[in-house]
């Protein structure tokens, strides 16, 4: 191999191509690091509002009416004093609390439902601890001029051309109105500025919540780019999560399962159990046309003899009863192994004592 070649590989390990793995995701949202756009919960709050406005304007302006018709019918003509005061202002909080609770409740609601369908369910104080490099000049005056500083800058000005574009083009549409508000009742003036503010809120939250579908999936993107692993931190992390003591003893438990359950999953297949009867089970198998001799398709020692045994019982395999061939076999063959030759005859009886139970030659 050239030294260029060579030079070529270790250039192209270092280049980031490949994707995070979970163990790399796991750690970036541990520390808050997840694609999510601030400006997709600002229009969601913003559009919910303006809905909620137009959904309960009508149960907000009596309850806004009724407030005010209170003051100057029952609240004119009353003694102050102390306990009369705090009554007042007792009722009076609980009738704004009433008259703002559908807009507080919705808009609370979607907030959370958007900032949860983005990123889930996460509580982490990583982003809050106190770290040098955020202070450090350099660093700073790099996020300033960096790539990302530059789409957030074109992001502002879009975002302020749209509305300045929107609230332009409704208020050229409503000119003739606006020009005869001074011959109108004030009813009438109301009525027609309610109307202009929620058609401009509507609109002005629809378009934002159009960006900010697309600013989300521009985060995702970012965030996806950002965590690309090259080949050579792919391996580097493979060898140390194996260096890690608790991950090498899962991966040997779920190994261990495993071999557990084909081993398991043979016994059925045995031709006989041989048992201690309590301490140790041997499950042997022989095909006269396929093998030289009888081989060990499963063994345990305890619980997986009881286990062995019990699913023996539950498909009719034959269990006997041998201390000394059980606990030989048990401690001189592995599974799928042949039985030892010193033990060929000893197994031969067995073997001839269950064909002769089944009525079956071998």
């Amino acid at each position: 191999m050239s030294f260029r070649y060579a030079l070529d590989l270790q250039l192209f390990a270092g280049e980031k191509t490949e994707k995070a793995t979970p163990k790399k995701r796991q750690d970036a949202r541990k520390k808050g690091q997840v694609a999510k756009s601030q400006d997709l919960s600002g229009s969601v709050v913003l559009l919910s509002g303006f809905l909620c406005l137009l959904m309960f304007g009508g149960y907000m302006k009596e309850r806004l009416i009724a407030l005010f018709s209170d003051v100057y019918f029952h609240r004119l003509n009353m003694d102050v004093t102390q306990e009369n005061v705090m009554t007042m202002f007792g009722d009076y909080a609980v009738q704004i609390l009433l008259l703002i609770a559908p807009l507080l409740l919705i808009v609370v609601v979607m907030a959370a439902l958007a900032n949860y369908i983005q990123v889930g369910f996460l509580l982490t104080g990583e982003p809050l601890k106190m770290q040098l490099k955020k202070i450090d000049p350099i660093q700073g005056f790099k996020r300033i001029f960096s790539m990302r500083s530059l789409v957030e800058f074109l992001k502002s000005l879009l975002k302020l051309t749209i509305i300045g574009f929107l609230v332009y083009s409704t208020i050229w549409g409503e000119r003739g109105n606006i020009a005869s508000l001074g011959h109108v009742t004030i009813d009438d003036a109301f009525y027609f500025t309610s109307r202009l503010t929620m058609n401009l809120g509507l609109k002005i939250g629809a378009a934002l919540f159009v960006l900010s579908v697309l600013d989300y999936l521009y985060q995702k993107y970012d965030h996806e780019k950002n965590l690309k692993m090259s080949k050579q931190d792919i391996k580097d992390e493979y060898k140390k999560m194996e260096g890690d003591p608790l991950i090498k003893g899962k991966i040997r438990e779920r190994q261990r399962r495993m071999a557990l359950q084909r081993m398991m999953q043979e016994v059925p297949k045995a031709d006989v159990i041989i048992t201690n009867p309590t301490h140790f089970a041997v499950a042997l198998k022989y095909e006269g046309s396929e093998m030289d001799a009888p081989q060990v398709v499963a063994k345990g020692q305890d619980y997986v003899a009881l286990r062995i045994r019990e699913i023996a019982k539950e498909h009719g395999v034959i269990i006997m009863e041998n201390k000394p061939l059980a606990r030989a076999l048990f401690q001189r063959a592995e599974i799928g192994d042949s039985i030892p030759a010193d033990l060929f005859q000893a197994v031969a009886e067995v073997l001839a004592y269950v064909y002769r139970m089944k009525g079956k030659t071998k």
